[in-house]
Protein backbone atom coordinates (compact mmCIF):
# COMPACT_ATOMS: atom_id res chain seq x y z
CA UNK A 1 0.00 0.00 0.00
CA UNK A 2 1.15 3.54 -0.75
CA UNK A 3 2.87 5.31 2.16
CA UNK A 4 1.32 8.25 4.00
CA UNK A 5 3.46 11.12 5.26
CA UNK A 6 3.14 12.79 8.67
CA UNK A 7 4.77 16.13 9.45
CA UNK A 8 4.92 16.95 13.16
CA UNK A 9 5.63 14.42 15.89
CA UNK A 10 4.04 15.85 18.99
CA UNK A 11 1.80 13.32 20.74
CA UNK A 12 -1.12 13.79 18.32
CA UNK A 13 1.16 13.35 15.31
CA UNK A 14 2.83 10.27 16.74
CA UNK A 15 -0.50 8.69 17.65
CA UNK A 16 -2.05 9.35 14.27
CA UNK A 17 1.03 7.89 12.57
CA UNK A 18 0.78 4.73 14.68
CA UNK A 19 -2.95 4.47 13.94
CA UNK A 20 -2.33 4.67 10.19
CA UNK A 21 0.53 2.14 10.34
CA UNK A 22 -1.51 -0.25 12.45
CA UNK A 23 -4.22 -0.14 9.79
CA UNK A 24 -1.92 -1.26 7.00
CA UNK A 25 -0.27 1.82 5.51
CA UNK A 26 3.50 2.42 5.61
CA UNK A 27 4.39 5.75 7.20
CA UNK A 28 7.06 8.35 6.49
CA UNK A 29 7.56 10.92 9.26
CA UNK A 30 9.33 14.24 9.53
CA UNK A 31 9.76 16.62 12.45
CA UNK A 32 11.47 20.00 12.50
CA UNK A 33 13.98 18.64 15.04
CA UNK A 34 15.33 15.23 14.06
CA UNK A 35 15.97 14.28 17.69
CA UNK A 36 12.20 13.91 18.08
CA UNK A 37 12.03 11.72 14.99
CA UNK A 38 14.89 9.54 16.22
CA UNK A 39 13.26 9.08 19.61
CA UNK A 40 9.96 8.10 17.97
CA UNK A 41 11.68 5.55 15.73
CA UNK A 42 13.62 4.07 18.62
CA UNK A 43 10.73 3.88 21.06
CA UNK A 44 7.10 3.92 19.96
CA UNK A 45 7.73 3.06 16.28
CA UNK A 46 10.31 0.33 16.89
CA UNK A 47 9.61 -2.67 14.62
CA UNK A 48 6.86 -0.87 12.73
CA UNK A 49 6.62 0.07 9.07
CA UNK A 50 7.79 3.64 9.67
CA UNK A 51 10.53 5.58 7.91
CA UNK A 52 12.02 8.70 9.46
CA UNK A 53 13.39 11.53 7.34
CA UNK A 54 16.06 14.07 8.28
CA UNK A 55 15.04 16.61 5.62
CA UNK A 56 11.88 17.62 3.82
CA UNK A 57 13.39 16.53 0.51
CA UNK A 58 14.13 13.08 1.93
CA UNK A 59 10.62 12.94 3.42
CA UNK A 60 8.86 13.79 0.15
CA UNK A 61 11.08 11.35 -1.80
CA UNK A 62 9.84 8.54 0.45
CA UNK A 63 6.27 9.04 -0.83
CA UNK A 64 4.85 7.90 -4.18
CA UNK A 65 2.59 10.22 -6.20
CA UNK A 66 0.00 11.35 -5.61
CA UNK A 67 1.65 12.04 -2.28
CA UNK A 68 -0.60 12.14 0.78
CA UNK A 69 0.90 14.35 3.49
CA UNK A 70 -0.80 15.11 6.79
CA UNK A 71 0.43 18.15 8.74
CA UNK A 72 0.15 17.79 12.52
CA UNK A 73 1.65 21.02 13.86
CA UNK A 74 0.31 23.93 15.89
CA UNK A 75 -2.24 26.09 14.08
CA UNK A 76 -1.17 29.45 12.67
CA UNK A 77 2.27 30.41 11.30
CA UNK A 78 3.75 26.90 11.86
CA UNK A 79 1.32 25.48 9.27
CA UNK A 80 2.33 28.15 6.75
CA UNK A 81 6.00 27.41 7.45
CA UNK A 82 5.54 23.69 6.78
CA UNK A 83 3.64 24.34 3.55
CA UNK A 84 6.37 26.73 2.36
CA UNK A 85 9.01 24.10 3.11
CA UNK A 86 7.05 21.33 1.36
CA UNK A 87 5.89 23.20 -1.74
CA UNK A 88 9.15 23.23 -3.77
CA UNK A 89 9.30 19.43 -3.54
CA UNK A 90 5.68 18.69 -4.47
CA UNK A 91 4.02 18.15 -7.84
CA UNK A 92 0.52 18.79 -9.21
CA UNK A 93 -1.91 16.26 -7.82
CA UNK A 94 -0.10 15.85 -4.51
CA UNK A 95 -2.36 16.20 -1.45
CA UNK A 96 -1.54 18.22 1.66
CA UNK A 97 -3.86 17.84 4.65
CA UNK A 98 -3.85 20.23 7.60
CA UNK A 99 -5.21 18.14 10.49
CA UNK A 100 -4.77 20.78 13.19
CA UNK A 101 -7.30 23.21 14.63
CA UNK A 102 -6.73 25.91 12.03
CA UNK A 103 -9.11 28.81 11.60
CA UNK A 104 -11.27 28.19 8.55
CA UNK A 105 -10.28 31.50 6.93
CA UNK A 106 -6.63 30.42 7.03
CA UNK A 107 -7.64 27.18 5.32
CA UNK A 108 -9.38 29.09 2.52
CA UNK A 109 -6.31 31.31 2.10
CA UNK A 110 -3.95 28.33 1.89
CA UNK A 111 -6.22 26.47 -0.49
CA UNK A 112 -6.37 29.46 -2.84
CA UNK A 113 -2.59 29.88 -2.75
CA UNK A 114 -1.96 26.21 -3.61
CA UNK A 115 -4.73 25.87 -6.16
CA UNK A 116 -2.72 27.54 -8.93
CA UNK A 117 0.12 25.04 -8.39
CA UNK A 118 -2.13 22.00 -8.81
CA UNK A 119 -1.45 20.87 -5.24
CA UNK A 120 -4.63 19.76 -3.50
CA UNK A 121 -5.19 21.13 0.00
CA UNK A 122 -7.55 19.76 2.65
CA UNK A 123 -8.55 21.19 6.01
CA UNK A 124 -9.36 18.21 8.21
CA UNK A 125 -10.88 18.40 11.67
CA UNK A 126 -9.80 15.60 14.00
CA UNK A 127 -11.56 15.11 17.33
CA UNK A 128 -10.88 12.66 20.11
CA UNK A 129 -7.68 13.89 21.70
CA UNK A 130 -4.57 11.75 22.04
CA UNK A 131 -6.47 8.49 22.58
CA UNK A 132 -8.73 9.17 19.62
CA UNK A 133 -5.78 9.86 17.34
CA UNK A 134 -4.27 6.52 18.32
CA UNK A 135 -7.33 4.26 18.36
CA UNK A 136 -9.91 6.03 16.21
CA UNK A 137 -10.97 9.69 16.07
CA UNK A 138 -13.90 11.41 14.46
CA UNK A 139 -12.55 12.87 11.21
CA UNK A 140 -13.94 15.85 9.26
CA UNK A 141 -12.13 16.37 5.91
CA UNK A 142 -13.07 19.24 3.62
CA UNK A 143 -11.67 20.03 0.19
CA UNK A 144 -11.91 18.86 -3.41
CA UNK A 145 -14.43 16.01 -3.59
CA UNK A 146 -12.76 14.21 -6.49
CA UNK A 147 -9.43 14.22 -4.66
CA UNK A 148 -11.06 12.82 -1.52
CA UNK A 149 -11.05 9.34 -3.09
CA UNK A 150 -7.27 9.23 -2.51
CA UNK A 151 -7.81 9.87 1.21
CA UNK A 152 -11.01 7.95 1.83
CA UNK A 153 -9.61 4.39 2.12
CA UNK A 154 -7.11 5.20 4.85
CA UNK A 155 -9.36 7.66 6.71
CA UNK A 156 -12.15 5.08 6.77
CA UNK A 157 -9.78 2.55 8.33
CA UNK A 158 -8.36 4.81 11.03
CA UNK A 159 -11.61 6.52 12.07
CA UNK A 160 -13.62 5.49 15.10
CA UNK A 161 -16.36 2.97 14.42
CA UNK A 162 -19.95 3.47 15.58
CA UNK A 163 -23.04 1.35 14.98
CA UNK A 164 -23.83 3.59 11.99
CA UNK A 165 -20.39 3.16 10.38
CA UNK A 166 -16.93 4.76 10.39
CA UNK A 167 -16.89 8.22 11.96
CA UNK A 168 -15.62 9.99 8.86
CA UNK A 169 -17.27 11.43 5.80
CA UNK A 170 -16.52 13.93 3.06
CA UNK A 171 -17.70 17.11 4.80
CA UNK A 172 -17.82 19.52 1.88
CA UNK A 173 -15.94 22.06 -0.20
CA UNK A 174 -12.99 24.26 0.75
CA UNK A 175 -12.70 25.07 4.47
CA UNK A 176 -15.79 23.12 5.52
CA UNK A 177 -13.78 20.54 7.48
CA UNK A 178 -12.21 23.13 9.75
CA UNK A 179 -15.45 25.10 10.06
CA UNK A 180 -17.31 21.98 11.16
CA UNK A 181 -14.55 21.12 13.65
CA UNK A 182 -14.70 24.67 15.03
CA UNK A 183 -18.44 24.37 15.63
CA UNK A 184 -17.94 20.90 17.12
CA UNK A 185 -15.59 22.52 19.63
CA UNK A 186 -18.09 25.30 20.31
CA UNK A 187 -20.77 22.72 21.06
CA UNK A 188 -18.23 20.98 23.30
CA UNK A 189 -17.76 24.24 25.24
CA UNK A 190 -21.53 24.48 25.77
CA UNK A 191 -21.85 20.83 26.82
CA UNK A 192 -19.05 21.08 29.35
CA UNK A 193 -20.40 24.29 30.88
CA UNK A 194 -23.93 22.90 31.18
CA UNK A 195 -22.58 19.82 32.96
CA UNK A 196 -20.43 22.00 35.23
CA UNK A 197 -23.49 24.04 36.19
CA UNK A 198 -25.44 20.90 37.06
CA UNK A 199 -22.49 19.83 39.21
CA UNK A 200 -22.32 23.27 40.86
CA UNK A 201 -26.00 23.18 41.82
CA UNK A 202 -25.71 19.69 43.28
CA UNK A 203 -22.47 20.37 45.16
CA UNK A 204 -23.01 23.90 46.42
CA UNK A 205 -26.77 24.30 46.11
CA UNK A 206 -27.88 20.93 47.46
CA UNK A 207 -24.76 20.11 49.47
CA UNK A 208 -24.36 16.65 47.92
CA UNK A 209 -21.11 14.78 48.49
CA UNK A 210 -18.72 14.00 45.63
CA UNK A 211 -19.73 10.34 45.91
CA UNK A 212 -23.43 11.20 45.64
CA UNK A 213 -22.77 13.41 42.62
CA UNK A 214 -20.63 10.74 40.96
CA UNK A 215 -23.43 8.21 41.45
CA UNK A 216 -25.91 10.69 39.99
CA UNK A 217 -23.86 11.26 36.84
CA UNK A 218 -23.28 7.52 36.50
CA UNK A 219 -27.04 6.96 36.66
CA UNK A 220 -27.65 9.72 34.13
CA UNK A 221 -25.18 8.02 31.82
CA UNK A 222 -27.53 5.04 31.59
CA UNK A 223 -30.30 7.12 29.98
CA UNK A 224 -30.91 9.94 27.51
CA UNK A 225 -27.82 11.85 28.70
CA UNK A 226 -25.47 8.94 27.97
CA UNK A 227 -22.30 10.47 26.55
CA UNK A 228 -18.54 10.57 26.87
CA UNK A 229 -18.63 13.84 28.83
CA UNK A 230 -21.20 12.57 31.34
CA UNK A 231 -19.21 9.34 31.68
CA UNK A 232 -15.93 11.06 32.48
CA UNK A 233 -17.66 13.55 34.79
CA UNK A 234 -18.87 10.66 36.94
CA UNK A 235 -15.23 9.69 37.38
CA UNK A 236 -13.71 13.16 37.73
CA UNK A 237 -16.02 14.49 40.48
CA UNK A 238 -15.05 11.74 42.95
CA UNK A 239 -11.46 10.97 41.92
CA UNK A 240 -9.12 10.92 44.94
CA UNK A 241 -6.28 13.43 45.13
CA UNK A 242 -3.11 11.75 43.87
CA UNK A 243 -1.01 13.96 46.17
CA UNK A 244 -2.28 12.28 49.30
CA UNK A 245 -4.47 15.04 50.80
CA UNK A 246 -7.35 12.59 51.46
CA UNK A 247 -9.63 14.91 49.52
CA UNK A 248 -11.12 14.57 46.07
CA UNK A 249 -8.78 15.89 43.40
CA UNK A 250 -11.35 18.22 41.84
CA UNK A 251 -11.42 20.28 45.07
CA UNK A 252 -7.67 20.90 44.73
CA UNK A 253 -7.84 22.09 41.10
CA UNK A 254 -7.74 25.85 40.50
CA UNK A 255 -11.15 27.02 39.29
CA UNK A 256 -9.80 28.84 36.25
CA UNK A 257 -10.62 27.16 32.95
CA UNK A 258 -8.40 27.43 29.90
CA UNK A 259 -9.35 27.74 26.25
CA UNK A 260 -7.55 27.44 22.91
CA UNK A 261 -9.71 29.85 20.94
CA UNK A 262 -12.10 27.61 19.00
CA UNK A 263 -15.02 28.54 21.24
CA UNK A 264 -14.34 32.23 20.66
CA UNK A 265 -13.98 31.58 16.91
CA UNK A 266 -17.40 29.90 16.90
CA UNK A 267 -18.99 32.90 18.59
CA UNK A 268 -17.32 35.32 16.17
CA UNK A 269 -18.39 33.29 13.13
CA UNK A 270 -21.96 33.14 14.44
CA UNK A 271 -22.04 36.93 14.85
CA UNK A 272 -20.72 37.37 11.32
CA UNK A 273 -23.37 35.02 9.92
CA UNK A 274 -26.21 36.41 12.04
CA UNK A 275 -26.97 33.19 13.94
CA UNK A 276 -27.58 33.41 17.72
CA UNK A 277 -25.62 30.86 19.77
CA UNK A 278 -26.09 32.22 23.32
CA UNK A 279 -25.36 28.94 25.11
CA UNK A 280 -21.99 28.53 23.43
CA UNK A 281 -21.18 32.21 23.94
CA UNK A 282 -22.15 31.95 27.61
CA UNK A 283 -19.77 29.00 27.95
CA UNK A 284 -16.94 31.04 26.44
CA UNK A 285 -17.76 33.95 28.76
CA UNK A 286 -17.85 31.59 31.74
CA UNK A 287 -14.31 30.40 31.01
CA UNK A 288 -13.09 33.96 30.67
CA UNK A 289 -14.85 34.96 33.91
CA UNK A 290 -13.31 31.97 35.68
CA UNK A 291 -9.87 33.32 34.81
CA UNK A 292 -10.56 36.45 36.91
CA UNK A 293 -9.73 34.52 40.08
CA UNK A 294 -8.22 37.42 42.01
CA UNK A 295 -11.13 39.74 41.32
CA UNK A 296 -13.68 37.03 42.11
CA UNK A 297 -11.98 36.31 45.40
CA UNK A 298 -12.18 39.99 46.31
CA UNK A 299 -15.85 40.17 45.31
CA UNK A 300 -16.67 37.07 47.37
CA UNK A 301 -15.66 39.00 50.51
CA UNK A 302 -18.07 41.80 49.65
CA UNK A 303 -21.10 39.91 48.39
CA UNK A 304 -22.58 37.01 50.32
CA UNK A 305 -24.81 34.26 48.90
CA UNK A 306 -28.53 35.13 49.21
CA UNK A 307 -29.58 31.96 51.07
CA UNK A 308 -28.13 28.77 52.47
CA UNK A 309 -28.04 25.45 50.59
CA UNK A 310 -31.24 23.44 50.15
CA UNK A 311 -31.84 21.02 53.01
CA UNK A 312 -34.85 18.96 51.91
CA UNK A 313 -36.40 17.52 48.76
CA UNK A 314 -33.00 16.97 47.21
CA UNK A 315 -33.95 13.85 45.24
CA UNK A 316 -36.73 15.67 43.41
CA UNK A 317 -34.46 18.63 42.69
CA UNK A 318 -31.77 16.37 41.26
CA UNK A 319 -34.39 15.01 38.87
CA UNK A 320 -35.30 18.58 37.92
CA UNK A 321 -31.65 19.32 37.19
CA UNK A 322 -31.46 16.25 34.95
CA UNK A 323 -34.42 17.46 32.90
CA UNK A 324 -32.99 20.98 32.71
CA UNK A 325 -29.62 19.68 31.54
CA UNK A 326 -31.22 17.68 28.73
CA UNK A 327 -33.44 20.55 27.57
CA UNK A 328 -30.56 23.04 27.69
CA UNK A 329 -28.41 20.58 25.76
CA UNK A 330 -31.04 20.39 23.00
CA UNK A 331 -30.92 24.17 22.65
CA UNK A 332 -27.13 24.22 22.58
CA UNK A 333 -26.98 21.67 19.77
CA UNK A 334 -29.83 23.43 17.97
CA UNK A 335 -27.71 26.59 17.94
CA UNK A 336 -24.60 24.79 16.70
CA UNK A 337 -26.38 22.96 13.90
CA UNK A 338 -28.25 26.12 12.90
CA UNK A 339 -24.85 27.80 12.53
CA UNK A 340 -23.51 24.88 10.45
CA UNK A 341 -26.51 25.02 8.15
CA UNK A 342 -26.20 28.76 7.65
CA UNK A 343 -22.44 28.55 6.99
CA UNK A 344 -22.94 25.74 4.48
CA UNK A 345 -25.43 27.89 2.63
CA UNK A 346 -23.38 31.10 2.82
CA UNK A 347 -20.05 29.51 1.84
CA UNK A 348 -21.32 26.84 -0.55
CA UNK A 349 -19.92 24.02 1.54
CA UNK A 350 -22.59 21.42 0.86
CA UNK A 351 -22.49 20.04 4.42
CA UNK A 352 -24.96 17.26 5.27
CA UNK A 353 -26.08 17.87 8.83
CA UNK A 354 -27.30 14.31 9.34
CA UNK A 355 -23.82 13.05 8.45
CA UNK A 356 -22.20 15.45 10.91
CA UNK A 357 -24.36 14.01 13.69
CA UNK A 358 -23.45 10.49 12.54
CA UNK A 359 -19.67 10.96 12.49
CA UNK A 360 -19.75 12.59 15.94
CA UNK A 361 -21.26 9.43 17.46
CA UNK A 362 -17.84 7.87 18.03
CA UNK A 363 -14.27 8.98 18.68
CA UNK A 364 -14.96 12.64 19.40
CA UNK A 365 -15.39 14.45 22.70
CA UNK A 366 -19.12 15.15 22.23
CA UNK A 367 -20.00 11.58 21.27
CA UNK A 368 -23.40 10.71 22.72
CA UNK A 369 -26.51 8.62 22.07
CA UNK A 370 -28.30 11.96 21.75
CA UNK A 371 -26.68 12.42 18.33
CA UNK A 372 -28.79 9.59 16.92
CA UNK A 373 -31.91 11.71 17.43
CA UNK A 374 -30.22 14.64 15.68
CA UNK A 375 -29.24 12.43 12.74
CA UNK A 376 -32.81 11.14 12.49
CA UNK A 377 -34.21 14.68 12.60
CA UNK A 378 -32.07 15.84 9.67
CA UNK A 379 -32.67 12.58 7.80
CA UNK A 380 -36.43 13.19 8.03
CA UNK A 381 -36.00 16.77 6.86
CA UNK A 382 -32.61 17.70 5.33
CA UNK A 383 -33.82 21.32 5.14
CA UNK A 384 -34.77 21.51 8.82
CA UNK A 385 -33.59 25.00 9.84
CA UNK A 386 -33.51 24.41 13.58
CA UNK A 387 -33.77 21.33 15.80
CA UNK A 388 -36.38 23.05 17.97
CA UNK A 389 -38.78 22.68 15.03
CA UNK A 390 -38.35 18.90 14.89
CA UNK A 391 -41.34 17.00 16.26
CA UNK A 392 -39.34 14.69 18.54
CA UNK A 393 -37.24 17.45 20.05
CA UNK A 394 -40.33 19.63 20.48
CA UNK A 395 -41.91 16.82 22.46
CA UNK A 396 -38.77 16.42 24.58
CA UNK A 397 -38.58 20.14 25.32
CA UNK A 398 -42.26 20.42 26.27
CA UNK A 399 -41.88 17.59 28.76
CA UNK A 400 -38.98 19.37 30.48
CA UNK A 401 -39.90 23.04 30.49
CA UNK A 402 -41.20 23.00 34.07
CA UNK A 403 -38.10 21.41 35.65
CA UNK A 404 -35.93 23.61 33.45
CA UNK A 405 -37.57 26.76 34.77
CA UNK A 406 -37.44 25.43 38.34
CA UNK A 407 -33.73 24.74 38.00
CA UNK A 408 -33.02 28.22 36.61
CA UNK A 409 -35.08 29.76 39.42
CA UNK A 410 -33.21 27.73 42.02
CA UNK A 411 -29.89 29.04 40.74
CA UNK A 412 -31.20 32.61 41.00
CA UNK A 413 -32.55 31.99 44.50
CA UNK A 414 -29.29 30.49 45.74
CA UNK A 415 -27.05 33.00 44.00
CA UNK A 416 -25.40 30.31 41.89
CA UNK A 417 -24.76 31.55 38.37
CA UNK A 418 -26.02 29.24 35.62
CA UNK A 419 -24.99 31.21 32.54
CA UNK A 420 -25.32 28.44 29.95
CA UNK A 421 -28.47 26.89 31.43
CA UNK A 422 -30.28 30.23 31.57
CA UNK A 423 -28.93 31.27 28.15
CA UNK A 424 -30.48 28.13 26.68
CA UNK A 425 -33.77 28.87 28.42
CA UNK A 426 -33.79 32.48 27.20
CA UNK A 427 -33.00 31.25 23.68
CA UNK A 428 -35.92 28.84 23.83
CA UNK A 429 -38.31 31.44 25.26
CA UNK A 430 -37.36 33.96 22.56
CA UNK A 431 -37.37 31.41 19.73
CA UNK A 432 -40.88 30.19 20.60
CA UNK A 433 -42.45 33.68 20.60
CA UNK A 434 -44.04 35.02 17.43
CA UNK A 435 -43.51 38.59 18.60
CA UNK A 436 -40.52 40.03 20.46
CA UNK A 437 -39.85 43.56 21.82
CA UNK A 438 -37.55 44.31 18.89
CA UNK A 439 -40.30 46.63 17.65
CA UNK A 440 -39.38 48.96 20.53
CA UNK A 441 -35.70 48.68 19.65
CA UNK A 442 -36.51 49.63 16.07
CA UNK A 443 -38.51 52.63 17.28
CA UNK A 444 -35.63 53.75 19.48
CA UNK A 445 -33.15 53.35 16.61
CA UNK A 446 -35.35 55.34 14.29
CA UNK A 447 -35.73 58.07 16.92
CA UNK A 448 -32.03 58.71 17.55
CA UNK A 449 -30.53 57.66 14.24
CA UNK A 450 -33.26 57.70 11.56
CA UNK A 451 -32.52 54.01 10.93
CA UNK A 452 -36.09 53.45 9.60
CA UNK A 453 -38.38 50.51 10.27
CA UNK A 454 -40.88 48.24 8.58
CA UNK A 455 -44.57 47.89 9.49
CA UNK A 456 -46.79 44.88 10.04
CA UNK A 457 -49.77 46.31 8.19
CA UNK A 458 -48.24 47.62 4.95
CA UNK A 459 -45.12 47.14 2.81
CA UNK A 460 -42.25 49.57 2.58
CA UNK A 461 -39.66 51.26 4.77
CA UNK A 462 -40.70 54.09 7.09
CA UNK A 463 -39.20 56.87 9.15
CA UNK A 464 -40.97 58.97 11.74
CA UNK A 465 -39.99 62.37 13.09
CA UNK A 466 -40.52 61.29 16.70
CA UNK A 467 -39.71 64.69 18.21
CA UNK A 468 -42.56 66.42 16.33
CA UNK A 469 -45.95 66.88 18.05
CA UNK A 470 -47.68 63.54 18.44
CA UNK A 471 -50.34 62.97 15.75
CA UNK A 472 -53.91 62.52 16.87
CA UNK A 473 -54.80 58.93 17.77
CA UNK A 474 -58.25 57.34 17.72
CA UNK A 475 -60.14 58.53 20.80
CA UNK A 476 -57.38 60.99 21.69
CA UNK A 477 -57.86 63.88 19.26
CA UNK A 478 -55.71 66.86 19.97
CA UNK A 479 -53.22 65.05 22.24
CA UNK A 480 -49.68 66.28 21.61
CA UNK A 481 -46.26 64.97 22.52
CA UNK A 482 -44.89 66.17 25.83
CA UNK A 483 -41.49 67.67 26.49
Amino acid sequence: MQAVGIVGLAVMGENLALNIERNGSPIAVYNRTYDRTAAFLAERARGKNVVGARTIAEFVAALAPPRRIIIMVKAGPPVDAVIAELQPHLAPGDIVVDAGNSHFTDTDRRLAALEATGIKFFGMGVSGGEEGALWGPSIMPGGDQATYRHLEPILTKIAAKADSGPCVTYVGARSSGHFVKMVHNGIEYGDMQLIAEAYDLMRHGLGLSPREIADTFAAWNEGELKSFLIEITARVVDFPDDKGTRKVLIDQILDSAGQKGTGKWTTTAALDLGIPIPTITAAVDARILSSLKVLRTQAAKTYRAPVAAVRSGKKAIVEQIRGALYAAKICSYAQGFHLLGRASEAFGYGVRLDEMARIWKGGCIIRAVFLDKIRQAFSRDPQLPNLLLDRDFARDIKARVAPWRATAALGVKLGIGLPATTASLAYFDSFRRARLPANLVQGQRDYFGAHTYERLDRPGVFHTNWSEPRPAAPGRAGVRARG
